[in-house]
């Protein structure tokens, strides 16, 4: 697929920081938890956002919809800005980007039947007659496979691969251009995952929306994804084309990630282990910020700013000092 000039998502410097209480002396602190990410997207593309628990990505995915405030950066949808005092109304929003959680029991209304789940932010979005908000709720529960006559039960009714289906449908209801998924499959028995992620890029395709996918899971990520972003305490550490990750990673955090995939071909390959703790997002260390824990840090890692992106190939960058060297061993 070609990409269109101008992505449907574009994340410029974006930063997320939550004030903690002041710490030693009164001194303000903040949990960087986004700390200067750039992302674009199109029309009719997978990004798929990995990293640890604690990096960033639903951090990222919260300031897309706006629900947490953006501390400093510029996020444009769809033609439109999310941040500062020019953004975007919270309702027009909601029509061009929705979230599909990891938990579907969760997230849905234990007391509502589904068609009053669907069916009430149609309501909201001004869709006042009753046979064309049916005919929507309808429609969309068939295009996840769901029969229409499912619509007057409960969530409690359903298995938990069906209760995604459903959140899969709410989350179309409006029809967006945007979808982003937070763990969608996670929580799913393993015989369940392969149908909801082959349900998500059906729809992709078949309705030409974006998704945006968070997970940890790389073998999900490898699946689905046609560009990967993987971040490391608040940034991108390494970004391109889902083959050039995979299969030539450039930072030694995703090989990481990639060689602790398991592989039942190569079971006596040892996964490439990383040592010590995720530095604290209320402290960084200075320098590259995965130089605590990075077999290949050399003096150049520990102070500075950090390393910038050294571009591989034309859709293939990554953050690393040894880059920049020329270092074969990288």
């Amino acid at each position: 697929m070609i990409p269109e000039a101008e992505p449907l998502l574009s994340v410029q410097g974006l930063k997320v920081h939550y004030p903690v209480r002041h710490g030693w002396r009164g001194k303000p602190l903040a949990v960087k938890a986004v700390d200067g990410v750039d992302l674009t997207l199109h029309t009719g593309q997978c990004l798929g956002l990995v990293g640890e628990s604690g990096c960033g990505k639903s951090s990222i995915a919260q300031a897309l919809l706006g629900l947490v405030p953006a501390t400093e950066g510029v996020i444009r949808l769809d033609g439109h800005e999310i941040t500062g005092t020019a953004k975007v109304p919270a309702m027009a929003l909601a029509r061009s980007a929705q979230m599909v959680f990891q938990d579907p029991m969760s997230s849905l209304n234990p007391r509502q039947t589904i068609r009053e789940i669907l069916s009430g932010p149609l309501r909201l979005h001004g869709m006042t007659d009753r046979a064309e908000r049916e005919a929507r709720v309808a429609e969309m529960l068939s295009l996840v496979g769901m029969a229409p006559e499912v619509a007057s039960r409960y969530p409690h009714e359903f298995s938990g691969g069906q209760r995604q289906r459903l959140c899969i449908a709410r989350a179309l209801i409006l029809r967006p251009k945007l979808v982003i998924c937070d763990e969608p499959v996670s929580a799913l028995d393993v015989s369940i995952r392969a149908q909801i992620i082959n349900l998500l890029l059906e729809l992709k395709d078949r309705l030409g929306i974006a998704l945006l996918l968070i997970s940890h899971d790389l073998g999900v990520v490898e699946h689905m994804s046609d560009r990967i972003a993987v971040m490391y305490l608040g940034r991108i550490v390494e970004e391109g084309g889902w083959r050039e990750i995979f299969t030539a990673p450039a930072h030694p955090y995703t090989r990481a990630l990639i060689s602790a995939i398991p592989d039942p071909m190569h079971r006596d390959r040892a996964p490439a282990r990383l040592g010590g703790e995720i530095p604290s997002p209320l402290s960084p260390p200075e320098g590259c910020a995965f130089h605590p824990r990075c077999p290949l840090a050399m003096p150049r890692c520990h102070s500075g700013g950090g390393p910038e992106f050294t571009r591989i190939s034309a859709d293939h960058r990554a953050r690393c000092h040894l880059l920049q060297t020329g270092n074969p061993h990288v």
